[in-house]
């Protein structure tokens, strides 16, 4: 489809206006040209991606792209008296709600619980986002794609959106716009026009690769993760942490404790699992959480029983992740549990297990009033089983 800009307004004839076109040789500023040849009617495309500077006529040729389908405007529209996950799909579904919010990034959960206007510029971008992925039209324009963003998290952001996008069912289609050349190798398009030079690429591009490195750790660097955690709760005791790292800097978080199967018999108990934010949509919390637990699996070095095979038990009560543990062959369901465990009956047992620690080590400290249990929230339990027992 040719698409052909022609933009006017009136040419000036004030006295600084004649000067600037004397001093710079310009003729005139009131005329803008531009024609384009785009698969606008092509039906076999998910993301397009339309890249250039600033006044290049990114935003122009948007308009005329798909007659009747105007540019989506991401911020508009939102309650201010209500949290985004009502806002998102009111009618909708509450999972595909929040499985929205996380695939994109989202999955701080206390953002969940705030409106649209006070959240950050990043929360409200992939706010808006999922808010596209949750009630998805058959096409779409967003413009000024990732423009007020940190790159870091532009860039995360268009992955997550992208792979999102592209897994919902149809023939639905993202035309973006943006000024940012950065995140156009993140959103892999199937095709990419640059209003600089006039060319049009439909050549695939390679997605950027970055390296996690994962150091054992102590819980010396959960301070920088709590904020960013569901829950609230005393850290486990004899707990080994690791950390995901990437060019130096911590982006993610996961604690390994013991649970007794009995006779015996022991295996990893993993929490606290929390990527920070502006990694969010970068997949690595997935791949971070199967490595450490493969290494529990093969009782690796820096496993959590050195020289001793176990299998990993990981309970979470976030629907994205436990949407992502169920897609994952290597993860099985073994539990799913609506209400915690009596709170008096938690006190008891933590009472009498307080006891027999007093008794067998003299300078321990006493604890009192401690308990879990007694909340209203959806429980579920995955165990890695790692690739060989995908098959078993």
């Amino acid at each position: 489809m040719m698409i052909q800009v022609h933009n006017r307004c009136s040419d000036f004839s004030s006295y600084r206006a004649a000067r600037v076109k004397s001093l710079f040789n310009a003729e005139s500023g009131c005329n803008f040209d531009l024609e384009a040849e785009l698969p606008a009617d092509d039906p076999g495309w998910k993301i397009g991606v339309i890249v250039g500077p600033s006044g290049s006529g990114k935003s122009s040729i948007g308009r005329q792209f798909w007659p009747g389908v105007g540019i989506s405007n991401l911020a508009a529209g939102w309650p201010a008296d209500a949290p985004i996950v009502d806002a998102i799909a009111p009618a909708g579904d509450f999972n595909a709600v929040t499985g929205a919010l996380a695939a994109v990034g989202l999955g701080d959960v206390p953002a969940w619980l705030r409106p649209f206007h006070v959240l950050s510029c990043g929360e409200q971008f992939r706010a808006g986002l999922a808010r596209l992925i949750a009630d998805p039209p058959e096409r779409v324009i967003v413009d000024e794609f990732t423009s007020a963003l940190d790159r870091q998290i532009a860039r995360f952001g268009a992955l997550a959106f992208a792979k999102s996008w592209r897994r919902l069912p149809g023939s639905r289609q993202c035309l973006i716009l943006t000024c940012h050349r950065d995140v156009v190798d993140w959103i892999t398009p199937d095709w990419t026009f640059d209003t600089a030079t006039g060319t049009l690429t439909k050549e695939g591009v390679q997605r950027p690769r970055f390296d996690l490195e994962i150091y054992q750790t102590n819980w010396q660097f959960w301070p920088i993760f709590e904020p960013h955690h569901y829950l609230k709760m005393p850290l486990m005791p004899c707990a080994r942490c690791y950390v995901g790292v990437v060019d130096g800097q911590p982006v993610c978080h996961v604690a390994m404790s013991s649970r007794n199967k009995g006779k015996g018999a022991v295996e990893a108990r993993g929490c606290r699992l929390v990527v920070l934010p502006e990694w969010q949509g970068a997949g690595v919390g997935m791949r971070f959480l199967n490595a450490v637990c493969e290494l529990n699996l093969q009782g690796a070095e820096g496993s959590r029983f050195p020289g001793r095979p176990v299998t990993t038990i990981f309970h979470t009560s976030h629907p994205g992740l436990a949407a992502s543990l169920r897609r994952d062959r290597r993860w099985r369901q073994v539990s799913a549990n609506l209400y915690g465990e009596p709170r008096a009956r938690c006190f008891r047992t933590m009472a009498v297990s307080n006891a027999r620690k007093l008794a067998e080590t003299p300078n321990a400290t006493a604890i009192s009033g401690a308990a879990y249990g007694g909340h209203f929230r959806a429980v579920q339990g995955f165990r890695y089983v790692g690739a060989e027992g995908v098959s078993a």
